[in-house]
């Protein structure tokens, strides 16, 4: 699996544009590393089955593999073991965390 480094320029503008955050330090640039989906949800059915998950929201993060899909958030429920972040279109699943190891998608 691999890690993404979110760009910290590509961050700001963004952050600058919706105005609800603050410009990070070199401590908190987002790190995205993709987890291997058999480990995060449960297949109770065959694989080429359709799973319904619920997610909450659009998040501002994009998929490093399509580049310019924005990741879905997906909580955990009844098949999802591990919060993380979905992209709809390659069906990847991200992990997000900072630079300095703590977890993006904890409360």
């Amino acid at each position: 699996m691999s890690e993404h480094l979110l760009d910290a320029d590509a961050s700001a503008q963004t952050q600058s544009v919706a105005g609800r955050r603050h410009p990070h330090g070199p401590d908190e640039l987002l790190i995205l590393s993709e987890l291997d989906p058999d480990s995060v949800i449960d297949h109770l059915e065959p694989h080429d089955t359709a799973i319904e998950l619920i997610t909450f929201g659009t998040v501002r993060e994009t998929c490093p593999k399509c580049t310019g899909t924005h990741l879905k958030l997906v909580l955990r429920q009844r098949r999802v073991r591990l919060a993380h972040l979905f992209c709809s279109d390659c069906l990847s699943c991200f992990d997000a965390h900072y630079t300095n190891g703590k977890s993006a998608l904890t409360i």
